[in-house]
């Protein structure tokens, strides 16, 4: 089927009207001469663009959402939402702990729960992206004990210090949703997400050296076996991920074990440490504190008043630089979570989103909790969860190998029950008896968790893919790989090294006291990838090596993938033309905005974005849509 048909006149809804298309002012088949052409298209790039729509962004990502608003809880009726709620409680409880013995207590057990809670329920109720979860992650842990290393010294009350912070961020979150900042997203591409994910990761695994380094101070004993237990949780969990991955056993045997092996591993080894000599040492476990109470002799709802007048604006800055972490983290986590490796068919939201945020910010600032935001890489983990595959025959092997079959994604449970089942569970957590199993944990076994979630992150990084396939035999590297078809291979050197220099420039600075400024670093990485690299990559090279990170159909509420080229009806290219302009789109309208998912036109338009940008993939979900 063809991309675009004519519009033939007919009125395009009011949603779709508000944006500005190129297709739309492309002259009629019988003017198309290239001067005419020319001259069309260069009217249309030079539209007010100063002028801002205020809340313009916010009202469209609601109303492309809301049709799907029922079926988003009626399509949970999936056994993969089971597993998809399990495994996202454990990181809090890993993060819990190294906010604990970094912030003087300030922020323990409780707290970080709450915090979850808080992101889950907001967000799986409210937000137009549910898929996302929400919770307090790496980054804002450093966020969290640099702004205390800071503050403490100074005599100043660290928690109303905080809820300041939280309250002017607030502001400045919304300032970014009313004036549809979001659309900054577009120029965000794989080699910013890649950089921040890589970052992520080895944070985890700093935290879990960190953890048991502090093991020392029971003894040697204690030490040791709290590195033993640490390594073998990771060995553990991950291969319950290659058993999953791989032909072993019948199929919902491999799909139990790797659904359930991680937190059957926490149980297990729990446990283990209490079998013969090993329960005569004394290991240090998870600090709880009282049931549904804060870890120190505080109320929930802080008394911000409690505080110098010049504080109060001192901590404008450090909203700032919050401000920019959420940006950018909880959009990084947003487009990971729907990536093009999803074939997902309801549309995204970005700028209700990080209205949403705002709000969870501030209130978690008034109840002196971390602030919570878009995790990675548990985003990603609970989409990957929520796929469903099947089974079809492998069309391109032959000889002896054919018929062959081979799984593959058929589609994505999108609902929004296991998010907020995971907030419900996490509060159920903070009960009494939980609480005591909980204090069981041995903190040797949560430094084994920081391992499985950093080298599960680092298995799913660009960054990783790309150095294994350098690291290759050349002979034995299939022709058909993406990498492959780089004439340039020391473009991939290049590359490469520029993203490990990224990495290495904002972990090296998140070691020191300027640890604070980090976000700054994060954010310079767009710029970076937008205007310089292209001068020393060709776009073809680029369109390899850093494609975007989520579908046209994602990106639409926020204008598109940057550079992307969609063929208009004239068989030029525009670039950077807003994804949902094609005539399509308009087409299927009606079916988009009234039908719940399954019977809606998102899928089908998935597919013609991937056939236009070649993504990588699309042989296999074409393979599954012709199966149904």
């Amino acid at each position: 089927m063809s991309s675009t048909v004519p519009n033939n006149g007919r009125k395009k809804r009011q949603w779709q009207t508000r944006l500005a298309f190129v297709s739309t002012l492309l002259p009629a088949p019988h003017q198309d001469s290239d001067e005419t052409l020319s001259r069309e298209m260069s009217a249309t790039r030079d539209p007010t663009w100063w002028k801002i729509h205020l809340f313009r962004g916010m009202a469209n990502d609601l109303k492309r959402r809301a049709p799907y608003y029922w079926s988003d809880w009626k399509d949970a009726w999936d056994y993969r939402v089971v597993p998809a709620t399990v495994y996202i409680i454990l990181p809090a409880l890993a993060f819990s702990l190294d906010m604990f013995a970094k912030t003087g207590s300030s922020f323990g057990v409780n707290e970080v729960l709450l915090a979850s809670v808080l992101g889950s329920v907001v967000f799986s109720i409210f937000a137009c992206q549910p898929l996302v979860i929400v919770g307090v992650t790496g980054p804002i842990t450093v966020f969290n004990y640099t702004v205390y290393d800071i503050i403490t010294p100074r005599g100043t009350n660290y928690f109303a210090f905080m809820c300041w912070i939280g309250l002017w961020s607030m502001v400045m979150h919304w300032v970014l949703a009313i004036t549809n900042a979001c659309n900054g997203v577009t120029y965000v591409t794989r080699f910013s997400c890649d950089i921040f994910g890589f970052y992520v990761a080895f944070i985890y695994l700093q935290k879990g050296i960190q953890v048991l380094t502090r093991q020392w101070t029971s003894g040697e004993p204690a030490a040791y076996l709290s590195i033993t237990v640490a390594l073998l949780v990771l060995g553990a969990a991950y291969l319950c991920g290659v058993i999953g991955g791989s032909t072993l056993f019948q199929r919902y045997v491999r799909k139990f074990i790797e659904d359930y092996g991680t937190p059957l591993t926490i149980i297990f080894f729990t446990g283990f440490v209490h079998i013969g000599r090993m329960e005569g040492v004394e290991l240090e476990t998870l600090p709880t504190s009282k049931a549904f109470f804060p870890t120190q002799d505080r109320g929930w709802f802080i008394h911000f008043w409690n505080i110098d007048v010049g504080d109060v604006f001192i901590a404008i800055p450090f909203a700032i630089l919050l401000t920019i972490l959420f940006y950018f983290d909880h959009n990084v986590s947003a487009l990971i979570a729907q990536g093009t490796e999803f074939p997902l068919r309801k549309p995204a939201g970005f700028h209700w989103d990080i209205f949403l945020l705002g709000l969870t910010t501030g209130v978690a600032g008034l109840l002196g909790i971390p602030f919570p935001n878009g995790l990675i890489p548990q985003a990603p983990f609970h989409t990957n969860s929520l796929c469903v595959t099947r089974q079809v025959t492998d069309e391109s092997e032959t000889g002896a190998e054919k018929g062959h079959t081979t799984r593959v994604v058929d589609h994505v449970v999108e609902q929004r029950v296991s998010n907020l089942a995971q907030g419900l569970l996490t509060l159920g957590t903070m009960s009494g008896p939980l609480l005591i199993v909980l204090h069981l944990i041995p903190q040797g076994v949560l430094a084994g968790l920081f391992f499985v979630m950093g080298v599960q992150a680092l298995e799913g990084n660009g960054i990783t893919s790309k150095m294994v396939y350098l690291a290759k035999d050349r002979s034995l590297t299939a022709a058909s790989h993406p990498l492959s078809r780089v004439q340039r291979k020391g473009a991939i050197w290049y590359f490469v090294a520029l993203e490990l220099f990224g990495f290495g420039a904002t972990f090296a600075i998140t070691q020191t006291i300027a640890a604070i400024g980090f976000p700054v670093i994060i954010l310079l990485l767009i710029p970076v990838r937008t205007f310089l690299l292209p001068k020393y990559f060709t776009r073809e090279e680029l369109s390899i090596l850093d494609a975007p990170t989520a579908s046209p159909f994602t990106m639409e509420s926020v204008g598109g993938n940057y550079g992307e080229e969609v063929s208009d009806l004239h068989g030029a290219t525009n670039v950077n033309e807003r994804p949902g302009s094609s005539e399509r789109r308009d087409e299927d309208d009606s079916t988009e905005r009234g039908e719940a998912a399954g019977k809606s036109a998102g899928g089908d338009n998935y597919e013609l974005q991937q056939q236009q940008r070649g993504g990588e993939g699309l042989s296999h979900r074409s393979q599954s849509r012709s199966a149904r």
